[in-house]
């Protein structure tokens, strides 16, 4: 009985930390998109410093959701579900970071030698990856299995 309450009580602490490292992923992640909130607004664009600073708080939001919903699965098998959920989400990802670095990769609307400028496009982009991570992180919840009874 006491190690069924201990591994609860292990459980629900790394779970917090898995959640605040989501959460932490989130301020990173606002700051980029507004650092006026934080008295940091120096440009009246959106440049690369902005960008790198999203991506990487959307990064940490990724890891901590990751962890904290493999952490649901408790040692269970994971479904087929779940492991295209993790592929969709690195997916989103991957979609998220072309189009927000699309200037600095050079397939973007402004070309090189002028400044990174987070436009209308790759903001539609940088929507529909986290679209995608979305659905992942749906696709990734662990839901009760429906037990099935046998007719006669």
């Amino acid at each position: 009985m006491d190690d069924d309450l201990t591994q609860k009580k292990n459980l629900d602490a790394r779970l917090g930390l898995r959640l605040a490292i989501s959460v932490l992923g989130l301020v990173i992640f606002v700051l980029g998109l507004n650092p006026g909130l934080f008295g940091l607004d120096r440009s009246p664009v959106v440049g690369f410093v902005q960008i790198a600073v999203f991506l990487v708080g959307l990064a940490v939001i990724c890891l901590g959701g990751y962890l904290t919903l493999t952490a649901l699965w408790g040692g269970q098998e994971k479904t087929i579900a779940a492991d295209i959920g993790y592929r969709t989400v690195a997916t989103g990802y991957v979609v998220v970071v072309a189009s927000g670095m699309a200037d600095v990769f050079g397939f973007g609307s402004q070309p090189f030698p002028s400044t990174p400028y987070f436009g209308q496009w790759q903001a539609l982009g940088v929507m529909i990856g986290e679209i995608f991570m979305i659905i992942g992180f749906l696709l990734m919840i662990p839901y009760p299995k429906k037990k099935f009874e046998r007719q006669a």
